[in-house]
């Protein structure tokens, strides 16, 4: 994540940031003189001392005080600070200046220094609030990203009980019966659920998966609805290696075959194609359905099914901006088209 790239490499360097702050002040009244005769005065234990009370006030301000939630409560407190911090200054500076008329600029060099820590204070003020900044971002990433988690964690728990529920049912019917392709569909139950369990959990498959769970599940139905449905899948994807993720695009066709399943006659037919141009993957999947039969639906497959407002939650967590999903419903005719940029 670049934020936490950002704030690591802050937190990182703050150190020497410090260090080469410090270090251009007591090289400053050097540099300044540099070149003039006799170079700069005092002597650079002088220096020393006045870097010494310069950082006292500064860290205090910086460590406590700005991390601070109500400073209204402490700005006294802190005023006294640096005025006695500026009275120690001034008389640990006295030892470098033994003339006689050092205590007439008493005032003036303590208000010089009080201007000073002010000044150091807003410099260290405003790496506190970038840090503060960062952190703050970093918070908010962190939790965006572990509530989209356990959003998609709850969707995904949602889709196996629903799958499970209705093939379920599906192979229990065709027990009853005594279908003798009863065995078969446990065995492609039992492929599917593989799926789910192992790759399914996963943030990204490879389109070779998921588009051979996707056939399986087709295999699965058309045995089950041999007579109702006449299925047209249709695949163009030149790498199948590219990564999508899983179960995405089951639950439209699902839909297909539940609504399909209502209707009565035969050969019903159901139009499935994927495709991949580039990074761009396609999906369309299309069937029919009639209006007066969707009553006959479970009350938790009606407006089109939890498993697709499922998907369109899962769509907008994991493609954001690069997906489009239209559905279409004309002419007893039910239309989905997904593109999404992997």
């Amino acid at each position: 994540m670049k934020k936490d790239s950002v704030y690591t490499k802050l937190k990182k360097t703050e150190p020497l940031l410090h260090l080469l702050f410090w270090g251009i002040v007591i090289l400053f009244p050097y540099l300044k003189y540099l070149g003039r005769e006799g170079g700069y005065p005092m002597s650079f234990s002088h220096e020393l001392v006045a870097l010494l009370f310069n950082m006292i006030p500064t860290y205090i301000m910086y460590l406590w005080f700005f991390p601070l939630r109500d400073k209204k409560k402490y700005i006294l407190l802190v005023l006294l600070i640096f005025i006695g911090n500026a009275f120690l200054h001034y008389y640990a500076d006295s030892f470098f200046h033994m003339e006689e008329g050092h205590k007439d600029h008493r005032w003036r060099s303590m208000i010089s220094s009080l201007v000073t820590y002010l000044s150091f204070s807003l410099v260290f003020f405003a790496l506190f609030s970038i840090k503060k900044l960062y952190a703050k971002q970093l918070e908010l990433d962190t939790t965006k990203q572990e509530k989209q988690q356990a959003e998609l964690s709850a969707l995904k728990a949602q889709i196996n009980p629903h799958f499970l529920f209705n093939t379920l049912n599906n192979i229990y019917a065709n027990a009853l019966k005594k279908d003798e392709k009863t065995p078969d569909l446990i065995l492609k139950l039992s492929d599917s659920f593989r799926y789910l369990l192992h790759e399914g959990q996963k943030k990204k498959v490879t389109l070779n998966k998921e588009i051979t769970h996707i056939k399986d599940y087709i295999s699965l139905q058309e045995e089950r609805l041999s007579t109702k449905v006449k299925v047209s899948f249709s695949e163009d994807i030149h790498n199948l290696q590219k990564e999508i993720a899983p179960l995405l695009l089951i639950p439209f066709i699902e839909n297909a075959f539940k609504y399909t399943s209502t209707i009565k006659g035969n050969k019903h037919p159901i139009k499935i194609k994927t495709m991949l141009n580039a990074d761009q993957f396609y999906f369309y999947c299309e069937n029919s359905y009639d209006e007066n039969k969707t009553s006959e639906i479970e009350t938790n497959w009606k407006e089109s099914g939890i498993g697709i407002k499922n998907t369109r939650k899962r769509l907008q967590l994991l493609y954001p901006k690069q997906h489009q999903l239209l559905i279409e419903e004309n002419e007893n005719l039910f239309k989905v088209t997904l593109t999404i940029i992997l």
